[in-house]
């Protein structure tokens, strides 16, 4: 009997036999609700704070140090200064920008990289303008010389199914802000405004560019359930508010069909939702086991998980860690050691490694 009880508590706890073999480090305790972090060299980090403030931090010495801007952000709701991308030695911002009435957009500037001052112009406005403190999305990328950035819908629903405005949708443009001339308006889209690739997202909080098959991958929010993992397609349609991935409405109303012929499908949905945010497409030696998994955030769920994929096929998922750092905001690979970086919402700067 003993040895049947031990091998049940064994294979419960199964998918939880990594967080053995993993150490954490908090490396940062300062920190006030921050969002986004991202990588500058092997030892220097860009930070975010929801309250507006940009920070640069030394690995080695630990310093943090503010950087002054000028961005005019209204900082409500989920609304703030939001993502931090770092490329070729300018600092890309995405943050609700504030557009007087209490109205607001997911809005994108760029500026030269300084630790003391970056005099951001804006390349990017998601419009119309909304008085709305919900569903920024707000991640960006950059792949080849584009910028990929999630608009989330706003809390307006069908707005995501409305191609002649941004919100709920994947832009698309170049790194100046100018509009590709190869965009979905100008092939077969004609109605489609000409910075959006692709239509009916909620609030896309993860997006990521796989270093193996150079593709964009996303991971969105759900309502009451319909979280999903997937991929940024040209052209296409997640469905949003037309299909419900699985979830309801908060009230428990239907929204609609997991999913339709015609719109995009998504590679792993979950059903309750785990509140997914912030994702990578692992590679580096310190996990190797790991290379080519995605790896998923979540904030209520306050997970790290692993999904297995092959094309936009779902193969398995692991949960690597649960409950141990609070609501994870954010996760990047340093491209060096293969070890991991995340926020948390509770004001931490962990490292995660073997």
């Amino acid at each position: 009997m003993k040895k049947i009880f031990f091998l049940f508590i064994f294979l419960f706890n199964f998918p939880y036999l990594f967080a053995n073999e993993i150490k954490f480090e908090k490396i940062l305790t300062t920190l006030k609700q921050p969002w986004s972090l991202s990588f500058v060299d092997e030892k220097n980090l860009l930070i975010t704070e929801k309250s507006g403030k940009l920070y640069h931090f030394n690995l080695i010495n630990k310093k943090k140090t503010e950087i002054n801007h000028d961005l005019s952000i209204l900082e409500v709701g989920q609304g703030g200064l939001l993502d931090v991308l770092y490329h070729d030695n300018e600092v890309y911002v995405s943050y609700s920008e504030n557009r007087g009435n209490w109205r607001s957009s997911t809005s994108v500037a760029k500026g030269k990289f300084n630790i003391n001052i970056i005099n951001f112009k804006n390349i990017f406005r998601a419009e119309p303008p909304i008085d709305s403190g919900y569903h920024f999305g707000s991640r960006i990328v950059v792949k080849d010389q584009y910028l990929f950035i999630t608009a989330g819908e706003r809390g307006q629903g069908m707005i995501a199914q409305d191609v002649k405005k941004h919100p709920g949708s994947i832009i698309r443009i170049k790194l100046d802000g100018s509009i590709p001339n190869d965009n979905p308006k100008y092939k077969n889209k004609k109605k489609w405004l000409p910075e959006i690739f692709q239509i009916g997202v909620r609030n896309p909080q993860g997006m990521a560019l796989s270093p193996y098959d150079n593709k964009i991958y996303l991971s969105n929010h759900g309502a009451k359930g319909g979280d999903w993992f997937g991929t940024a397609n040209y052209g296409e349609n997640y469905g949003w508010k037309i299909l419900g991935w699985g979830g309801t409405n908060y009230t428990g109303t239907k929204i609609g069909p997991k999913w339709l012929p015609g719109f995009t499908k998504a590679i792993k949905y979950w059903v309750p939702s785990i509140a997914v945010s912030a994702i990578a497409i692992y590679k580096g030696d310190e996990f190797k086991e790991w290379n080519g998994d995605a790896l998923i955030t979540s904030l209520k769920d306050k997970s790290l998980r692993k999904i297995k994929f092959e094309g936009n096929k779902f193969v398995d998922e692991k949960i690597i860690f649960k409950g141990k750092i609070g609501r994870i905001r954010d996760i990047k690979v340093h491209s060096k050691t293969g070890e991991i970086y995340m926020l948390s919402d509770n004001g931490g700067l962990w490292r995660m490694y073997k």
